[in-house]
């Protein structure tokens, strides 16, 4: 399952976060990418003792924390860190599959369940760098306005098409689900779905109260907590 998610970060915050993204100091992004992916990433990220890293990321992750549509989707348990990358005169990155398990300071292995990239360039600003993902309804290129995300599966294959102008700037986030089958978080995410419609047209429609028993039943049933 594919979400797009707009405005995930205001508008009047992109242009403090892109001047500062233009002035950053980057790194060659190959550092944390594992075996098979370093052969194929070409780009460059900020790296975790960058002031701008350590400025940006938590200003990130609490937007993305307060999204309710991050949250019906990918229902985390935990968020890991944003990786901030730019890609820019024909740098690119070739199809992987994001790694299952990453290790994280203090809190041992966390499992990849959702992966999340956040557009921060106007699209306008830049040539190619679509990201492309193989999923069960095919091969799709995703290039959002800035601000806004993709939420997809991490299991994944995908891919950053090659910058050819410009530069695209972007955050990557890697969410453990409390439902580590992506077709249960789908179940789930639909029938929320339902249970919004619902409320938007009759907040005391006699379904609600069962559906929502259904939900709680299932998130207690499908959760590894």
């Amino acid at each position: 399952m594919m979400i797009h998610v707009p405005g995930v970060v205001p508008a009047t915050e992109l242009p403090e976060i892109q001047a500062q993204l233009a002035a950053a100091k980057w790194s060659d992004g190959r550092i944390t990418a594992g075996r098979e992916a370093q052969k194929v990433k070409n780009n460059l990220q900020l790296s975790q003792d960058s002031p701008v890293q350590q400025a940006l990321a938590p200003r990130l992750h609490r937007w993305l924390e307060m999204s309710a549509l991050v949250t019906a989707a990918a229902l985390p348990r935990r968020v890991l860190p944003a990786l901030i990358n730019r890609y820019h005169d024909g740098m690119h990155y070739g199809p992987h599959v994001d790694n299952a398990m990453r290790l994280v300071e203090g809190q041992g292995f966390v499992r990849t369940d959702v992966s999340a990239t956040l557009f921060l360039s106007d699209p306008a600003s830049y040539d190619g760098g679509e990201l492309v993902i193989e999923d069960s309804l095919g091969t799709q290129a995703v290039k959002l306005p800035a601000g806004d995300l993709i939420l997809y599966p991490a299991s994944s294959l995908h891919h950053v098409r090659p910058v050819t102008r410009g530069n695209r700037y972007a955050a990557c986030f890697w969410i453990e689900s409390l439902l580590p089958d992506p077709r249960d978080r789908e179940a789930l995410f639909r029938i929320e779905g339902v249970i919004n419609g619902l409320r938007r047209d009759n907040e005391s429609h006699p379904a609600l109260p069962i559906l929502g028993m259904v939900y709680q039943n299932l998130l207690r049933r499908f959760s590894d907590t």
